[in-house]
């Protein structure tokens, strides 16, 4: 009998592209998102329950009727610095959004949540690669957001015998090598796709946020990782979950960290012309370097980049971006 996976916020960029990964795995796929900040045209293995993560009357009806084995979590605002300027909504979507998930899950008796975490949760580093083990010490309320709800999962596992697994992700990156989903956000604030239109856009130039780091270039140094590995990573996850339960913690990342200037060199490579590039100063509380240690994930989920080299991520996200060249996408 095929499984059923629930998708929270599989209208959005790392949540359309697991939501592909499920369904050509054989598992019935179901995307429930408020498409505030996800795109209906996104939604393409399964049908759509337009709905708010906070409405519980309305993801427990979508619990009865569908009863997945599974439920992935990704609906959350993501932007670090929006979560400075007004951190109530982020409290209150995205912690408070998750408590009404969870609440709503165990009175219909589903037991299983695949978290989608972050690095953030780590604050500046203490060392690198990170892993698991690294203290965790959110810099900005994004990241309390997300790890308030790693420590709630810890409890309902403790006490109401829910499952679960808290990835927490590095740089997400590139687009669906088939074309057909990518990444858009309202406004974008990824390093890549800014860099593709700083190409393909000159009068919108690519700010390098700082260029006297530590590091050896100056610029800073982060793990991007690509989409697809991403969602393998989740299949594996929620297979494990499926068959043994549990509460678990993995980092996804590739171990190999990236500067902002190697990465202008990458996109010229790829593309062919140079981005239109500016310097500016760094941005507060921006770490030196973010890589992560996948070893925990590799050991325990049999999981591994892939398809993580930059050359081949800026390949997918231009080939993504030259295919969608308009940014006036309808989401209803």
């Amino acid at each position: 009998m095929k499984k059923t996976v629930l998708v929270t916020g599989g209208a959005g960029y790392v949540g359309s592209h697991c939501c592909k990964a499920f369904a050509m795995a054989g598992w019935n796929v179901v995307t429930l998102d408020n498409l505030s900040r996800g795109w209906r045209d996104a939604v393409r293995w399964g049908p759509l329950v337009e709905c708010d993560i906070r409405n519980s009357a309305g993801v427990r009806a979508a619990l009865d009727t569908y009863k997945p084995d599974l439920v992935a979590h990704f609906a959350a605002l993501a932007y670090v610095g929006e979560s400075v300027a007004d951190p109530a909504i982020y409290y209150d979507n995205n912690t408070r959004g998750t408590l009404a998930l969870l609440e709503a899950m165990r009175a219909a008796g589903c037991s299983r949540v695949l978290f989608s975490s972050t690095c953030a949760s780590y604050g500046i580093p203490q060392h690198t690669p990170i892993d698991e083990t690294h203290p965790q010490a959110p810099i900005n309320p994004y990241g309390w957001s997300k790890m308030i709800i790693e420590r709630m999962l810890e409890d309902f596992g403790r006490a109401y015998e829910m499952s679960s697994v808290s990835l927490r992700y590095f740089n997400a990156a590139g687009c669906d090598p088939d074309g057909e989903i990518g990444e858009r956000h309202e406004p974008e604030t990824h390093a890549i796709p800014l860099a593709i239109e700083a190409v393909r856009r000159p009068d919108r130039p690519f700010t390098i946020l700082g260029t006297d780091f530590p590091t050896p270039d100056g610029s800073a140094i982060r793990d991007y990782i690509h989409v697809n590995d991403l969602a393998q990573a989740h299949l594996l996850a929620g297979d494990m979950l499926v068959a043994r339960g549990g509460t678990h913690v993995f980092n996804l990342g590739t171990g190999v960290g990236t500067s902002v200037l190697e990465l202008i060199k990458a996109v010229r490579r790829v593309s062919g012309n140079d981005p239109v590039v500016r310097r500016g100063p760094r941005r507060a509380g921006d770490p030196p370097t973010l890589v992560a240690s996948f070893a925990k994930a590799k050991r325990e989920l049999g999981w591994s980049p892939r398809q993580s080299e930059i050359d081949f991520i800026i390949e997918t996200a231009l080939r993504w971006s030259d295919s969608n060249p308009s940014a006036d996408f309808a989401r209803r």
